[in-house]
């Protein structure tokens, strides 16, 4: 199983968005995921070297939102 990795932008303020998905992937997956803090706006979920889910103009992913996209990319 790939390793889940979170990448959020501190200075904007997206690590308790990060710390909200993990603890959604831990409880519906049994997934532990790695924070990872950045800058620049990022907000990105990451299967392995894989994004399966990440912040867009007008879209930001909720807890379901990811946890499905990692689901799904699980295979």
């Amino acid at each position: 199983m790939s390793d889940v990795t979170i990448i959020y932008c501190r200075p904007c303020g997206y690590e308790k968005r990060a710390r909200e998905a993990a603890a959604a992937l831990h409880r519906q997956l049994g997934l532990d995921a790695n924070l990872v803090p950045g800058k620049g706006g990022v907000f990105q979920v990451k299967l392995g070297d894989r994004i399966v889910a990440s912040r867009s103009k007008g879209y930001f992913p909720d807890g379901d939102d990811i946890v499905a996209a990692v689901s799904a990319a699980q295979g």
